[in-house]
C-alpha cells in the first residue's frame, strides 16, 4: 500500500507543478507570477524529498525558493507598481510564444533521448547513479562536465543584480 501512496503523492506533486507553472506564465500580475513560481519551487523540493534526496530538497528551498524568488520580488517592486497589470499580448505574439515553447519542448525531448550521458552506463559503468557521482559529473571539467556553464550563470545572475541596483538608483 505504501507504493500506491507514493505514486499518488507523486501525481499530486506533478499536477501541482504543472498547474502552478502554467499560472506563472499566464497571469498578468507580476507579484502573483512570482508567488506561483514560489509554489512551483516548493513542489519541486517536495519531489526531491519524496525521492529521498533531502540535501537537494533543502537546497531547492534555501537557494531557489528563498533566495531567487526574493530577488524576483525585489526587482518587481523596484521596477513596477505592485498592483499594475501587464499589457495584454496580441494574437501574433501569442502564436510566436507558443511556437517558441513547442520548439523548446522538441529540442529538450531530442536532447533527452539522444544524449546518452545520463543513461547510466556511461556515467557509472554499472548502471547505478548516485548523487555523489552525478554531482561529480555535473560540476567537473571532464568530458560531460558543466562547471563552465555553472560559473557563467553565476556571473549572469551577478550582472542582473548589479543592473537592478543601477536601475533602482536612477529613480
Amino acid at each position: 500500500m505504501e507504493s500506491v501512496g507514493n505514486i499518488l503523492m507523486y501525481f499530486v506533486i506533478v499536477i501541482s507543478i504543472i498547474v502552478f507553472s502554467v499560472l506563472t506564465v499566464t497571469t498578468r500580475k507580476m507579484l502573483r507570477s512570482a508567488t506561483y513560481l514560489l509554489f512551483v519551487l516548493f513542489a519541486t523540493a517536495l519531489l526531491y524529498f519524496q525521492l529521498d534526496y533531502q540535501f537537494l530538497g533543502t537546497v531547492q528551498i534555501a537557494v531557489y525558493a528563498g533566495g531567487i524568488v526574493v530577488l524576483f520580488v525585489f526587482s518587481i517592486l523596484l521596477t513596477h507598481k505592485p498592483g499594475k497589470d501587464a499589457a495584454a499580448l496580441d494574437v501574433h505574439r501569442r502564436w510566436l510564444g507558443l511556437s517558441a515553447a513547442l520548439l523548446g519542448v522538441a529540442a529538450c525531448g531530442y536532447a533527452l533521448f539522444s544524449y546518452c550521458a545520463f543513461c547510466g552506463k556511461e556515467l557509472t559503468g554499472d548502471g547505478s547513479i548516485t548523487i555523489e557521482r552525478l554531482g561529480h559529473f555535473l560540476l567537473s571539467t571532464d568530458k560531460y562536465g558543466y562547471l563552465l556553464p555553472f560559473e557563467a550563470i553565476s556571473v549572469l545572475l551577478l550582472a542582473c543584480i548589479i543592473g537592478g541596483v543601477v536601475i533602482a538608483r536612477r529613480r
